[in-house]
């Protein structure tokens, strides 16, 4: 009704009035749109604000008689509302429910019916991970946006390269929404040079897993968390999620056991087969990196 009253206002007396206070409300709505969704949808939120910026871009081209204005307008609205629609469906989420918000508070397992997490979790260090990775026979790394922040691509692409020269089968696993937007973390892989074939999605390399020696998650939390099958009253439950547990040894690189974006603890942590490795990313793998060279160098 206030936009209604504000067109009207300014179709009859054109001034700057009614569009400085329709600014004021635009802004109003968009903060509270955007303020009541919780962190672990705001990559769908991030796509979704790109869609309504080409629909807005396409009713300017209407309003300027425009063509090309319409139809660029439309090919961003309309790929940035597929792009959301394909999250949502990688999130097990509804859209509806996104946009309402509720998602990854901070409210009590009680309340919220998701199961307590309890357990302790066992840290380890660069040279231990080297020594199991020479051991390895397959390893698989599930990135995420804490590589991204880190910048680690470049280290890891390193050790990569120096494990398939020993002959240790390396692959990448990467979730549909890992990092900011999908093809964040195979973006952040392609520029460190990581070759394409071993860069494998989701539904290729869970059924892996098993067969997994060591799984190392750099940087991710949400995508590999077991609440998401193992606890209907979680609010991930039903997400697809890498089954990185199911490895034989999994080793975890955080900077602290601080939830990740959902706000929701990882019973992986806790797992037997699960070590935390604890610092900054970048920093954690060149020590690997450096530990497998001289490992090779005492050998040589």
């Amino acid at each position: 009704m206030a936009c209604g009253g504000l067109l009207a206002w300014f179709l009859a007396a054109p001034s700057i009035w009614p569009l400085a206070l329709m600014t004021v409300i635009a802004l109003a709505v968009g903060w509270h749109l955007v303020a009541a969704i919780g962190g672990g949808d705001m990559p769908v939120v991030v796509s979704m604000l790109n869609s309504y910026s080409g629909w807005a871009a396409a009713a300017a081209g209407f309003m300027l008689g425009n063509d090309l204005l319409i139809v660029t307008g439309a090919l961003v609205g309309a790929s940035g509302a597929i792009l959301s629609y394909l999250m949502c469906k990688a999130m097990n989420r509804k859209f509806l429910s996104v946009i309402l918000g509720g998602f990854g508070g901070e409210a009590p397992a009680a309340s919220s019916g998701a199961a307590e997490v309890t357990g302790e979790h066992r840290a380890t260090s660069a040279e231990d991970v080297a020594e199991r990775l020479a051991s390895a026979r397959s390893v698989v790394i599930a990135p995420g946006y804490g590589m991204a922040v880190a910048k680690a691509q470049y280290p890891v692409a390193q050790l990569v390269q120096r494990l398939r020269d020993r002959g240790v089968e390396v692959r990448f696993a990467v979730h549909p929404v890992a990092g900011r937007l999908p093809g964040h973390m195979n973006v952040l892989l392609a520029e460190a040079r990581v070759p394409y074939d071993i860069v494998l999605e989701l539904d290729e390399i869970n059924d892996d897993f098993a067969s997994t020696d060591v799984v190392l998650v750099i940087g991710a939390n949400d995508t590999v968390n077991p609440a998401a099958l193992d606890d209907p009253g979680s609010p991930i439950a039903g997400m697809p999620v890498l089954h990185v547990w199911e490895a034989g040894s999994v080793v975890v690189f955080k900077r602290s056991m601080a939830t990740g974006y959902a706000g929701v603890q990882n019973p992986l942590f806790f797992k037997e087969n699960a070590e935390m490795l604890f610092g900054d990313a970048k920093q954690q793998v060149e020590a690997i990196l450096a530990a497998v060279d001289a490992a090779d160098a005492v050998a040589a």
